[in-house]
């Protein structure tokens, strides 16, 4: 299952059904199975908040993902996306607002299929992944 929260941003993910089942397909092609996934929807404050309290990281992010399975288990997880920090970046990227939520959305669903981006190898594989699963929407 998919979740989709909003904790203190008013924005609504349009086409929920469509999303979801993007993420699914995604998922599926990676070989993982989905338990399921809460995608929280908050503004720039509670993600920082978040981000110190949890990760010990004192600035903005886009994005948090929490993997709450085991190793080789169905996928879980919670994944917070600051919707101010996804404009701003749209902003200075100069693409559509929407165009930027599903490179985030999908960006954390990597992370829980096993994906990083610490160094620049990883972050190039990241990448190209992402532009690979947007084509797919």
């Amino acid at each position: 299952m998919i979740y989709y929260n909003n904790i203190d941003s008013k924005y609504i993910i349009k086409e929920k059904r469509k999303v979801s089942n993007w993420i699914k397909s995604c998922i599926n092609e990676e070989g993982k199975i989905i338990d399921n996934i809460s995608f929280n929807l908050c503004s720039d404050e509670y993600i920082l908040q978040l981000n110190n309290e949890a990760l010990q990281h004192d600035y903005y992010t886009d994005i948090i993902t929490f993997e709450l399975n085991e190793k080789d288990e169905p996928i879980e997880g919670d994944i917070y996306i600051s919707i101010d920090r996804v404009k701003d970046n749209a902003i200075t990227l100069h693409i559509p607002f929407i165009n930027e939520l599903h490179r985030v959305l999908i960006h954390g669903v990597l992370h829980l299929c096993g994906y990083k981006d610490k160094s620049k190898k990883e972050e190039l594989l990241m990448r190209e992944k992402e532009n690979y699963y947007l084509n797919k929407l």
